[in-house]
């Protein structure tokens, strides 16, 4: 059967509405009651004809209107028009900040107040531990390792930088600390930094 004898079975054009189509076809099956061979062939030149329209929609032969396509969509009907949107940030800045729960800012906590007392002494195994317990923690968040490994460097790039810019100018100020010497100041640092990271950005 072509598309034409299916819609001459629902009295119908190709010009027709989706609303026309549905009103045919309800009011058809209504008017043929139990004969069950003309209502078959009713159902039947019913779907052909959305399944038609669908593919010629997919190929964007047809525009379909949106209340259609989104029908599950309720009529706004507010009194008062809504108020334009602030400037937002971009899309790529949003996803990149994270809101943490109680326990994702614990977790790092702890393990980095540890690394941090063992960067004391032993910064560039503490600044190691710390590096793979960033990207572990970044990494367990949206599972997306590549992302988690940059934001880990860059941000033991600047915890790093801004330890040793700290530690240079506290150390001449008269800190006499026996273990404040740079290198510890810039991990201490460096994993203050680290645990920023983790806790909130994604």
């Amino acid at each position: 059967m072509s598309d034409q004898s299916y819609y001459e079975t629902l009295g119908l054009d190709e010009s027709s509405s989706f609303e026309d189509i549905q009103a045919a076809r309800d009011r058809l099956l209504t008017q043929h009651g139990e004969d069950s061979p003309r209502r078959q062939a009713i159902e039947s030149a019913y779907d052909a004809i959305l399944m038609e329209r669908l593919r010629l929609r997919q190929e964007g032969k047809i525009k379909v209107p949106d209340r259609i396509r989104f029908a599950e969509k309720v009529a706004e009907t507010s009194a008062s028009p809504k108020p334009a949107p602030l400037a937002s940030s971009p899309s790529w800045l949003g996803q990149l900040f994270d809101s943490p729960d109680r326990q994702d800012v614990i977790q790092p906590a702890i393990a980095f107040s540890v690394l941090a007392l063992l960067g004391v002494y032993y910064p560039p195994l503490a600044l190691a531990f710390g590096t793979g317990s960033t990207i572990y923690f970044l990494n367990r968040k949206e599972h997306k390792l590549w992302r988690a490994i940059l934001l880990t460097i860059a941000a033991l790039v600047i915890g790093l930088t801004l330890g040793l810019t700290m530690g240079q100018l506290l150390i001449p100020q008269g800190v006499e600390l026996e273990w404040a010497t740079p290198e510890a100041i810039a991990s201490l640092i460096a994993f203050f930094v680290f645990w920023l990271v983790s806790c909130f950005l994604r």
